[in-house]
This record gives structure tokens, C-alpha cells and sequence, in this order.
């Protein structure tokens, strides 16, 4: 495990440059790319997915997975959206929230006290989830949201929307807690080592369940942000995003074994996967080669990934 201070390294270096090249060469290839409109209508598309990959780098870092963000965005939207439409603003916003927070608990204490797998836990929340989803909205969408709350997708504060605002403050939020606070250092010894954590006296399991909990609130978060700015809670909604934040954190140099990682590198990676999707929209490059580039660069990055977790056990001679 590396200290949870952590400083950038060589890796992290070619990680913004990879970044700032690649925005180079979209920007030779369409004009259009670095435009503000451009610019700004990115940073708003990628603010989804980097608040539901800023919970998931809490859980990857503790060593476990959560498949069930992509669901839970969707039934926190929907409780919100139906909530609001009958007993206002305020009430919709609480009870989504606390949606996503009771998913995350149910998640953690499963994966805890029965000792059940977090990628099985999880993989069933994905789809009960998605099921009461469907079952709350009758599986249709659910509109006639107040212009208030259509604010918080689609509005600004200055020239910069408010969902790369709330992005911005979640990220600062996150790095703060994970680098300055006892919380922090443990939740980086419970991914590191379970065992000699527990043996040095700390909560593995409420740091786990923590996790979990922070994993669910910020998909909730999530869900209002893209309730808002769609202006309809889509029952289908998140198919498939747990997927782009699990890419989103690995891309970022998280391990997947955990203990190792910087949740400021996962908004990176976020970075890049929505900079990577914008840029081959614009160049009108098919919907089905995306998703293949998609699974290029995510191999890539568990391969990557792998080899750096490997070079790290063979230098301190945990491996074999």
C-alpha cells in the first residue's frame, strides 16, 4: 500500500500528458472541439459519470466494486422526480438522497456481516434496483418537473454550469477527506490489507460500509444532476454507467486490488473517457466502434494497471 499522501509519479505525468494529447489531436482533426460551447456542453456531459466514479474510487480503494451505481442513479432520479411533483423541491431532493444512501447501506452491511462477495452483492442490487426502478415509474418516464429544479442540470453560476460546480466541490470534498482525515488513511489500510488493518485496530467493517454509503449518495447525486438536466426521471436511466466509472477510476490509476489511488486522478480519467466520447461524436465515428475504442481503452488500463501492481510486489518481494 502507498502512502495515502501520495505524490505524483512518473505514471501520473504520462496520464496528463496522454490527456493533453489527446485533446491536441481532436482538436487538429475537428475545429469545433475547442470551442467554449464545446468545451463547456463536455465538462457538463462528464460531471455524471465523475460524481458515480468519485463514490466508486471510496469502494475500489477499500478493495471491493459497486455494479449497482448505474441502478441506483436511476431509482434516486425517479424517487426524486415523483417525490417533487407531489410534495415539492426540498422533499424530492432529501428523498433521493436518502434513496442512494439506503442502497449503499444495503450494499456494505450485506457485504460485511454475511460475508457475501462485494461484485455479487452488488451485481443483485444492479438488478433489484433497476427492478423497483421500473416498478415505482410503471416504466414510464416521469415529467412536468418544476423550473426550479431543472436549475441544477442545466443552469450556471458565472460562465461554468452548476453540475461541474458540484463536480468541482464533490472532487475537492473527496481529495480533502481522503488525504487529510483519519477516515482517509483508513479506508487506504482496509483496501492495502484487510487483516493487519483489523489486527491494528481499525473498524474494517464501518469503513467498508462507509464506503459503500458514500458510493450511494453520490450516485443519488448523480441521478438528481441528470433528472435535472434531461427534465425527466427516465426509468432507464444509468444502463450501463457503472461500467464508464469503474473505466473512469482504473483509467485514473486506482488499483482494483486496492489501497492504492487518488480520487483527483479518477476525475481524470473521467476526463479523458468524456473528451474520447465528444471527440469521436464529432467526428461522426459510429456508436458501435465507440463502444469498442471504449473497451480498448479500458483493457488497457487493467492491463497497465496490473503491470504496475506487479513491478510493486516483485520490488517488495510480496510476490510469489
Amino acid at each position: 500500500m502507498k502512502a495515502w499522501g501520495q505524490r505524483l509519479t512518473v505514471a501520473d505525468y504520462g496520464l496528463v500528458a496522454g490527456f493533453l494529447l489527446l485533446c491536441a489531436f481532436l482538436a487538429v482533426l475537428s475545429p469545433t472541439f475547442l470551442t467554449a460551447s464545446n468545451v463547456l456542453n463536455v465538462a457538463r456531459q462528464v460531471a455524471v459519470n465523475a460524481l458515480l466514479a468519485a463514490g466508486q474510487t471510496f469502494v475500489i480503494l477499500t478493495a471491493g466494486i459497486d455494479l449497482s451505481v448505474g441502478s441506483t442513479l436511476a431509482l434516486a432520479g425517479a424517487v426524486t422526480a415523483g417525490t417533487m411533483v407531489h410534495h415539492g423541491i426540498a422533499a424530492g431532493l432529501l428523498a433521493g438522497l436518502a434513496t442512494g444512501l439506503l442502497v449503499g447501506a444495503l450494499n456494505g452491511l450485506v457485504a460485511t456481516r454475511l460475508g457475501i462477495p462485494d461484485f455479487i452483492v452488488t451485481l443483485a442490487m444492479l438488478s433489484a434496483a433497476r427492478g423497483l426502478t421500473l416498478i415505482y415509474t410503471n416504466g414510464l418516464p416521469i415529467g412536468d418537473l418544476p423550473p426550479a429544479f431543472l436549475a441544477i442540470g442545466g443552469g450556471y453560476l458565472g460562465p461554468i454550469p452548476l453540475p461541474v460546480v458540484l463536480m468541482l466541490l464533490v472532487y475537492l470534498l473527496a481529495h480533502l477527506v481522503l488525504r487529510s482525515t483519519v477516515f482517509g488513511r483508513y479506508v487506504y489500510a482496509v483496501g492495502g490489507n484487510r487483516k493487519a488493518a483489523a489486527y491494528a485496530g481499525i473498524p474494517v467493517r464501518r469503513v467498508r460500509v462507509a464506503a459503500y454509503l458514500i458510493s450511494g449518495f453520490l450516485a443519488a447525486l448523480a441521478g438528481i444532476v441528470l433528472t435535472s438536466r434531461l427534465a425527466t426521471a427516465d426509468p432507464q436511466a444509468g444502463a450501463g454507467y457503472e461500467l464508464d466509472a469503474i473505466a473512469a477510476v482504473v483509467l485514473g490509476g486506482t488499483s482494483l486490488f486496492g489501497g492504492e489511488g487518488q480520487v483527483l486522478k479518477t476525475l481524470l480519467g473521467a476526463l479523458i473517457l468524456g473528451v474520447l466520447g465528444n471527440g469521436m461524436n464529432l467526428l461522426n465515428v459510429s456508436p458501435f466502434y465507440q463502444e469498442v475504442v471504449k473497451g480498448v481503452v479500458i483493457l488497457l488500463a487493467v492491463t497497465l494497471g496490473n503491470l504496475r501492481e506487479l513491478r510493486r510486489l516483485l520490488s517488495s518481494g510480496e510476490a510469489g
